[in-house]
């Protein structure tokens, strides 16, 4: 298939045309000109396994028109986009108007099928982005293309930060006593590999799809003593009180009034508490409870074995 990738130079989405041309589909990335040496070398690595670059801003309509679909016909169009701060008018722009104006252009262009990667999270909205996926969600279900929503849970980047402290001999910082929420990881490669069977696999289309990856769901504390069992250290916890986030974005939403540039911050502080408090698992309609047992799994890969691969190269 000929495939309009976007968001390929996110880490998501570098994964996915990886699995992509692995399965001999023609895939097109329109992506920003690189302003530096690792632009430049993300670019090359793209480059080198096949997929064509065309220099295009997806957020704007006219370039992506001209500079990245150029007036060619594609089959199918992958979106792996995501906004990089989730406030409002970020959200709104990327989440919601660059995927719809890159899906009225493909279908233009003759594209049948859409695999759209959006989050998990949107299950229990109460955040502008969650807001803005949502929307962009109705508009693919209802514009007659062949759709795969695919919602993951927690990606490995975003439970990888501590490793280093952990292994300096410092502290693992949690939320409460660390067991306030659970998620089950996927990897990139495993995500990329179901996204691309969703433009094949006729039990993924038009659905939508929560996914996790191998394995039972697994809390920050269980995440945590993980860490300091492969790294010899004694545990050493550090708890912050969720609450606390939520005092902040309130009294950043008070000052905002007075000095606008405060709302941006006011609204990280409330994406903090979300994530400090709300499993990435499916929530049972009926129960209002986060359940493991309905989250399905796919891949291989398990998160501890990516600590243990982190652990090997730092040593």
């Amino acid at each position: 298939m000929r495939i309009l990738l976007l968001g390929a130079t996110g880490t998501i989405g570098s994964a996915a045309a990886q699995a992509l041309l692995k399965r001999g589909h023609e895939v097109i990335c329109p992506v920003r000109a690189p302003k530096n040496r690792a632009a430049e070398q993300q670019h090359s690595a793209l480059a080198a396994r096949g997929a064509q670059l065309r220099f295009a801003d997806v957020t704007d309509r006219a370039d992506l028109a001209k500079n990245g679909l150029s007036g060619e016909g594609f089959d199918a169009l992958v979106s792996c986009l995501a906004s990089r701060t989730g406030v409002a008018g970020d959200a709104r722009r990327v989440d919601y108007q660059a995927n719809a104006d890159a899906l009225e252009l493909g279908q233009a262009a003759g594209i049948t099928q859409m695999v759209l990667v959006s989050a998990i999270c949107v299950q229990k909205p109460k955040l502008d982005f969650q807001h803005a996926k949502l929307a962009f969600e109705e508009v693919l279900i209802n514009s007659g293309v062949t759709y795969s929503i695919v919602r993951p849970t927690a990606f490995f980047k975003s439970l990888c930060g501590q490793v280093e402290r952990v292994k300096a001999g410092k502290s693992f910082k949690m939320f409460g006593d660390g067991l306030l929420t659970a998620c089950k990881p996927i990897s990139d490669a495993d995500l990329a590999d179901y996204i691309a069977r969703c433009l094949d696999d006729e039990s993924l289309k038009n659905k939508i799809l929560p996914i996790g990856g191998p394995g039972e769901a697994i809390s920050p504390k269980q995440q945590a003593d993980y860490l300091f069992a492969a790294t010899g250290h004694p545990p050493h916890y550090k708890s912050v009180a969720p609450g606390l986030l939520l005092k902040i974005a309130k009294v950043l939403s008070v000052l905002a009034k007075l000095y606008p540039p405060l709302k941006v911050k006011a609204e990280y502080a409330r994406i903090g508490y979300y994530y400090a408090t709300e499993s990435m698992l499916v929530l049972d309609p009926e129960t209002g409870d986060y359940r493991a047992d309905l989250t399905p799994s796919t891949g291989t890969q398990t998160l501890f074995q990516h600590y243990d691969a982190l652990l090997r190269q730092e040593k």
